[in-house]
């Protein structure tokens, strides 16, 4: 149903219906005739009349809801950060998400399971969306790719199938996350392949920035490139930070299992493995955590958990003797699951509902939620303004 010309201005300029109405019944503001149901008036004369009276634009009035795609879903750390921020006025309608554990992760926090493969997906058969979100992989594309318009050669690039989606669904906006160094994967080819698929053949605007979550209340140096675009050409400025982040120690779990500790024989080869490295000038090897301050980047794989040691208090069940595959006399132990998810921005309501080997691999994955809250927030106030 198409909307009538007074839908049309209140949409535009954000005035509620009653506000028209009594500048209508005042005389304040020229009404000239009727159509489709309902009155019509100048467009520009209510916008400049609502500019100057900034009261008449309530926040009462606003979409009833914006209907959110969730697209490499994970576990819906990108989800939670938008429905902290829009609150009610979020619906997600669709959500995609490949790998099973994260779909268990994702549907025993949100009531459904995102699982499919996106490749196989119609865009023209997803329902109508206002807003596209997506932490997509970061893949290299081909120069053919490129050259022929970023088609054919580059269909299997996983961007692209957001690309469909947006041109077929044209939201208001979108949000991208990505890697710290984005901007400068594969020579700098990726991001502008990104930046002109969105701007040139889409028609969308685009903004990026690399945002380090410490400055957003979280205790973890994690940064990470946000895009963010709007399908009218409108200004939109990324959230500023603050460095009033908690210390890790304030995250941290008491009465912690001894699986968590590592075995002394396992320290002692991490610390023959620090030292091989310090010989080489190299500053690879474990490291202990100053509880006072925050943790280095939740990572999958590698090093990322002996990077983030934490030194606790020495369990009942210590190395003692040649007993060396108890728990290590210093008391050094990895994070719990529950400390990832602190670590994140996640609430302890957030359920963990998988193996902690698995859990490590989906926290060391997701995004800090508290960020994406903020780019969020900012993006609300423009979809309102605008």
């Amino acid at each position: 149903m198409s909307l009538t010309p007074e839908e049309k201005v209140i949409e535009k300029t954000g005035i509620t219906p009653r506000n028209l109405s009594k500048l209508r019944n005042e005389e304040k503001i020229e009404y000239m005739g009727t159509s489709n149901g309902g009155y019509i008036c100048d467009l520009e004369e209510v916008k400049k009349f609502v500019e100057e009276n900034p009261e008449l634009k309530e926040k009462v009035w606003k979409k009833e809801k914006y209907r959110f795609a969730d697209l490499f879903a994970g576990i819906g750390g990108i989800r939670l950060g938008v429905e902290q921020a829009f609150g009610d006025e979020a619906k997600f309608v669709y959500a995609n998400e490949i790998d099973e554990r994260a779909c268990e992760t994702y549907e025993a926090n949100f009531g459904e399971s995102p699982y499919g493969d996106i490749t196989e997906e119609n865009p023209d058969e997803l329902p109508d969306l206002d807003v596209v979100l997506a932490g997509f992989p970061c893949q290299p594309f081909s120069i053919a790719g490129y050259k022929e318009g970023f088609e054919d050669d580059d269909r299997g690039n996983l961007f692209f199938r957001i690309a469909d989606i947006i041109e077929e669904k044209q939201p208001l906006a979108y949000l991208l996350e990505n890697v710290k160094h984005f901007k400068h994967h594969d020579g700098g080819k990726t991001f502008e392949i990104v930046k002109k698929t969105l701007t040139e053949k889409l028609g969308y605007s685009f903004d990026a920035k690399v945002i380090d979550a410490r400055e957003f209340g979280v205790p973890q140096k994690r940064k990470r490139t946000y895009m963010v675009g709007f399908r009218e050409n409108v200004p939109f400025e990324f959230p500023s930070g603050q460095n009033n982040h908690p210390s890790v120690g304030e995250v941290l779990e008491s009465g912690v299992e001894d699986h968590f500790y590592i075995s002394q024989q396992y320290l002692n080869s991490l610390k023959d493995h620090k030292k091989r490295h310090k010989e080489k000038g190299h500053g690879f090897g474990y490291e202990v955590l100053d509880k006072n301050d925050v943790a280095n980047t939740l990572v999958v794989g590698g090093m990322g958990l002996e990077r983030n040691m934490i030194k606790d208090s020495v369990p009942e069940e210590s190395y003692e003797g040649d007993d060396m595959s108890k728990s290590n006399e210093e008391g050094l132990r990895k994070f719990t699951p529950r400390e990832c998810a602190r670590i994140q921005g996640f609430p302890d309501k957030f359920e963990i509902p998988v193996p902690k080997t698995v859990a490590y691999k989906q926290f060391g994955n997701t995004v800090p939620v508290p960020v994406i809250k903020a780019i969020a927030e900012k993006m609300r106030e423009t979809l309102h303004e605008n």
